[in-house]
């Protein structure tokens, strides 16, 4: 239960803290050099996260941003190129890594509401072999995208077009497992097509660090290099391993509280004054606010002890440090903001 004098941190799923079931599972985490691949917990989450996406192989890894950077180093060279959604996270918010590390020029299209791509778009966008234009050799999307779940007939279909052009498929899975639950389907069903997939135990899963990219062998071995040049070997990482095992356990059907909690939310300031929900799926709410006062509806609820984002919208996303009480003082935090501009 939330209490009253507590922060209610709706900022991101990824403020989540270990549990304290999860600090036991990292105590008692067996351990050894995964440099030299001597860690047993971690080859064992690496086994077991590619049983769960239908793929050969994994690769733990420090971060989503690492992951989706070690996966378009595998997949393509310099002068190569990847088509990718204009507002995806691997474009828009790592910091132009495949550009910048691996000269892999990015071709990005507009994405439709959902954060899928128009697949004639995609299509048209692929380059013919001549030497004027970049290599098209990658198709990325993003699973799911600002909240939005991509149904696996969709990425089914993206693959095929992909392969059919010689191109790879990679999927940013950061949120992949609030799909599955939100969709009823298996995980491997919304990542078995895809040629590379990254997810994420940090955000709603609610493990401290880590990220695995899964796919073939042979491209989890070009990408175990590419970590190694980015500085991502680690040592005894097991007890980072141990909690992402800890959350594939205990943490992955309780996403559907998130879900629930978020629709709550929505419920809650649709139809306040001046506040427009525009968009609630899985665990995260998007919102606008008349006359340009989001920031000052972000500080009235700061004032009141609940925080939220305005980077991309006004955004709230729940997880498992949040409760309905937590949702209820959110609520009331902006009814109050609400009803007092409404008056004036």
């Amino acid at each position: 239960m939330t209490a009253p004098g507590s922060t209610v941190d709706l900022r991101s799923d990824t403020v989540t803290k270990p549990t304290p079931a999860m600090r036991a599972a990292i105590a008692a985490a067996e351990v050894g050099d995964d440099v030299f691949g001597d860690d047993p917990t971690v080859d064992a989450l690496q086994q077991r996260i590619a049983e769960l996406t239908g793929q050969e192989a994994a690769l733990f890894m420090a971060s989503g941003t690492q992951s989706n950077l070690c996966s378009l180093l595998a997949h393509c060279g310099r002068g190569d190129e990847y088509i990718v959604g204009q507002q995806a996270h691997c474009y828009r918010y790592e910091g132009g890594g495949g550009a910048a590390l691996g000269g892999i020029q990015p071709q990005p299209l507009a994405q439709r509401a959902d954060g899928s791509l128009d697949l004639a778009e995609v299509e048209a966008a692929i380059k013919p072999d001549d030497n004027h234009f970049a290599r098209s050799r990658l198709l990325c999307l993003e699973n799911t995208w600002n909240g939005h779940a991509l149904a696996p007939s969709y990425i089914e279909s993206a693959a095929a077009l992909a392969h059919r052009h010689g191109l790879a498929l990679h999927l940013d899975g950061a949120r992949l497992f609030n799909a599955a639950v939100a969709l009823g389907v298996p995980l491997r069903d919304l990542a078995r097509h895809a040629d590379s997939v990254s997810v994420c135990f940090s955000k709603g899963l609610g493990a401290p660090v880590g990220s695995a990219l899964c796919g073939s062998r042979e491209l989890v071995a070009r990408a175990h290099r590419v970590r190694k040049m980015v500085g991502g070997g680690m040592r005894q990482v097991g007890l980072l391993a141990a909690a992402a095992l800890h959350a594939l356990d205990h943490h992955v059907e309780r996403l559907a509280d998130d879900h629930r909690l978020a629709r709550q939310l929505a419920d809650g300031l649709e139809g306040l004054p001046g506040i427009r929900v525009t968009s609630a799926q899985t665990n995260i709410v998007f919102a606008e606010v008349a006359g340009g006062r989001g920031p000052a509806l972000l500080a009235h609820l700061a004032s009141r002890g609940v925080l939220a984002t305005g980077l991309i919208g006004l955004r709230f996303v729940t997880h498992l440090g949040v409760d309905d009480a937590g949702i209820a003082r959110a609520i009331a935090a902006a009814r109050e903001f609400a009803l007092s501009n409404s008056s004036e």
